[in-house]
């Protein structure tokens, strides 16, 4: 009985291990200071925007020490740049710009988000710097435009780097001026940047202690970060797809199945399926571009693409129209994204582009053979196809009268002048007159 409690309790004891861990965890977590870490790739667009404020909301509402934004972006819009410098300067909680992992970058409005950090840190083989504003197709952007845009964004520069070296403020300007881009090294000699870190637990030693400002005239806060608790912040499923609509690539494929999809329904209407999917499609095709510098040019040759694979369903071309379709639909993917000027990021994969033309080509021949089978396919309804049956006459033909055939009534009359064809005899279609059916007796 001894041994029997004995293991009873050993069970139980075993039991409860998980729920013991299960709250030592959050205590350990509680006695050390928070850190929520963020991870921002990609362009600057509203999905990034988003992210970053619900974590800079998150951490102020579990009274976090700390959040260290790990960014890796080639740039991207100016405006959501701007609502981002907004939301870190605004934070309760202590901002610390981390454009890492290696081999990541800060450019463009990446330049400025890192400027915006209460701290400004970079991972070895890291760059900085390319801030030139562009206009929205990637071109450069007119004298005067140009230069409003470049005086924006420097003054916005001077604001976040008061605290900062002078060298580090001439490195900035030349950044936006000069389009000048520079490693981590280049960064931390002349003070562009806080420091450089291995990966998060070397950036949390070198913060222990650190005095840091949250505005220009608020006085100093030293940053205790020893044994600091990191709490990642995954991103949502919502900013995550709005992510992935930012790719070039699914903005293509977004394009070429929504318009083939819109075209099916109007093809054959009735249904509603291929419409929704299309306009679905489309949309979300159009949230990417509006997102993307977008050169127009080859939203032109996509359409005329189409327009050529419903002109060869229709014109006697038999896929003439189809191979130049999908050739003007090849040329306006690579356009669409990868003109001159347009960033590394935005463009389109060449084998990519070239599958989804080839399969929407092979669709649309498809569709044409469909349609070319059915013009070969003889009539099977109406007085055409009449010639050859054969009927019962109903009123003597002498020489009109009436011919019961296929279920109906029929006027109809002898081939023969003159000749009679009485009630109850069999009659052979041999052409016919409108609506009228030219018959010989048949025996």
């Amino acid at each position: 009985m001894r041994l029997h409690r004995f293991l009873i309790l050993l069970l139980l004891y075993a039991s409860l291990l998980p729920i013991e861990a299960g709250f030592a965890a959050p205590a350990r977590a509680a006695a050390s200071p928070l850190v929520i870490v963020l991870t921002a790739g990609g362009p600057v667009a509203p999905a990034m925007r988003e992210y970053i404020r619900r974590g800079v909301t998150s951490a102020a509402a579990q009274n976090a020490s700390l959040v260290i934004l790990r960014l890796d972006t080639p740039g991207g819009s100016v405006t959501v740049m701007n609502d981002i410098v907004q939301v870190i300067r605004s934070s309760q909680v202590p901002v610390v710009v981390f454009v890492a992992p290696r081999a990541a970058m800060a450019a463009s409005a990446g330049t400025v988000i890192t400027m915006a950090g209460h701290v400004a840190a970079m991972a070895p083989e890291t760059i900085i710097g390319a801030a030139s504003p562009v206009g929205s197709s990637g071109e450069d952007l007119g004298q005067t435009l140009a230069a409003k845009e470049q005086n924006a964004i420097l003054a916005t520069l001077d604001t976040l780097m008061e605290r900062r070296r002078p060298e580090a403020l001439q490195l900035a300007h030349a950044t936006v001026q000069n389009a000048r881009a520079v490693s981590a090294r280049e960064a931390f000699a002349v003070g562009l940047i806080d420091f450089i870190a291995q990966d998060d637990n070397d950036l949390l030693q070198q913060l222990d202690g650190f005095n840091i400002y949250m505005s220009p005239n608020a006085p100093a806060i030293t940053l205790h970060t020893a044994g600091a608790f990191l709490q990642p912040l995954p991103v949502s499923a919502i900013e995550q797809l709005l992510g992935v609509l930012t790719d070039p690539n699914i903005i293509f494929l977004l394009l070429a199945v929504g318009v083939q999809a819109v075209l099916i329904e109007l093809s054959s209407p009735g249904g509603w399926v291929a419409g929704f999917v299309g306009v679905s499609c489309i949309a979300l095709a159009g949230y990417g571009m509006g997102v993307l510098p977008v050169n127009w040019f080859g939203l032109i040759f996509l359409a005329i693409a189409f327009v050529l694979f419903v002109l060869d369903i229709k014109a006697p071309t038999h896929g003439a129209l189809t191979v130049a379709g999908a050739a003007s639909m090849l040329v306006g993917a690579l356009v669409l994204f990868n003109s001159p000027g347009v960033p590394n990021f935005q463009r389109i994969s060449i084998p990519g582009a070239v599958l989804i033309s080839l399969f929407s080509a092979l669709s649309f021949f498809t569709i044409l053979m469909f349609a070319l089978r059915a013009q070969k396919i003889p009539l099977k309804v109406g007085a055409e196809t009449l010639p050859g049956h054969i009927g019962i006459v109903r009123q003597d033909l002498a020489p009109g009268g009436t011919v019961h055939l296929d279920g109906e009534l029929w006027s109809a009359e002898s081939e023969l002048p003159g000749e009679v064809i009485r009630k109850g005899e069999r009659v052979k279609v041999v052409r016919t007159q409108g609506v009228r059916l030219i018959v010989r007796k048949e025996e």
